[in-house]
């Protein structure tokens, strides 16, 4: 009886330990995985101490328009990195799709949203065929990916021939420079799309499928999920939101150039990992995909407000690369999240 009341007594002693051990754990895990709210929420405060401008109302929208395109991109990556492969190139087909759709509508007289519909439509297809490489000939995303992203550069400087496309009727500029209340629309159109992924990812049959399929690909084939579908879709889906991306692009800028959209590649792809999508599949969200393109476009504004040489800014884009992979590494190796 008393050999009994020992073991009851030291009981809690023994378990103590464990406890207190994974509240650490819980705790590091938890700050890592808001990381990204917190460099921004400090940035924030920096740019606003170093120049007050930065927390006006103009700059404000300025951030949100400049975030709109880099944060539909950042979806169309962050949909390919969920199943475990990548997209290089979703930069290239914005420009060659919003050309394409220009260059009808400026030398065959079909109407805007014609143009544009045959535009999307093209990125769409592209996204398709990187999908029905990657499972049906088994390439590897990465190289064919690139080889597609040489291919679409090459294709759009031959079609521009190195000029810049302008004069195009003023509704297709519409979405890009329009204001309500003297507030930009084009930030709305990312609104939307972040707010149907977030419900995509987390309450249909497809969103689990994607999580699945990059989480473990073998056991969701056993689980009856068809991954070499689920893969395409995620490649065609990435295509059409570059697609549209890129026309927001054309409409903003107000032209096309021959190398459009190029800028935009690495941190299409360092927003979603920023923001916690994991470079091996199967993890991430819509939230902190938002909060990855929040922060690359803070950076960028803000050194542009307090007047740091622009060369500065891809040095610290590759910095943030780097860090965001990192980080990424962190939860998976050592904290153990996936």
């Amino acid at each position: 009886m008393s050999a009994h009341t020992d073991q009851i007594a030291t009981a809690p002693a023994t378990m103590a330990p464990p406890r207190r051990g994974r509240t650490a754990a819980q705790r590091l895990q938890g700050v890592l995985a808001h990381v990204v709210w917190i460099w921004l929420a400090g940035l924030i405060v920096i740019f606003g101490l170093l120049n007050p401008f930065f927390f006006s109302i103009p700059n404000l929208q300025n951030v949100l328009v400049q975030a709109t395109v880099l944060g539909l991109l950042g979806l169309a990556q962050s949909l390919v990195l969920l199943v475990a492969e990548i997209d290089l190139s979703i930069a290239a087909v914005t420009g060659i799709s919003s050309a394409l759709g220009a260059l009808l509508i400026q030398r065959t007289g079909v109407p805007v949203g014609v143009g544009v519909v045959l535009g999307i439509a093209l990125a769409t297809g592209i996204g398709f065929i990187n999908g029905l490489c990657v499972t049906k000939l088994r390439m590897v995303s990465l190289i064919e990916s690139l080889g597609m992203m040489i291919t679409l550069q090459g294709g759009l400087l031959a079609i521009t021939r190195g000029n810049t496309i302008t004069d195009l009727p003023d509704s297709y500029y519409w979405i890009g420079q329009a204001t309500i209340g003297g507030w930009p629309v084009m930030p709305v159109v990312l609104l939307a799309a972040f707010l149907l992924m977030g419900f995509t990812l987390r309450r249909t049959v497809l969103g689990r499928s994607l999580y699945a399929t990059g989480g473990n690909a073998a056991a969701a084939f056993v689980a009856g999920i068809r991954v070499p579908q689920v893969k395409i879709i995620a490649f065609t889906l990435s295509g059409f939101i570059s697609g549209i991306a890129g026309y927001l692009l054309a409409a903003w800028q107000m032209a096309i150039t021959s190398n459009q959209g190029d800028g935009f590649l690495l941190y299409a792809i360092a927003a979603p990992i920023i923001g916690g999508v994991s470079v091996f599949g199967g993890r991430g969200g819509t939230l902190g995909i938002l909060g990855g393109v929040l922060l690359l476009t803070v950076i960028h504004v803000g050194l542009a407000i307090v007047y740091v040489p622009s060369f500065y800014v891809t040095m610290i884009g590759g910095v943030l690369i780097f860090i965001a992979v990192a980080v990424d590494a962190l939860r998976v190796n050592v904290l153990g999240e996936g």
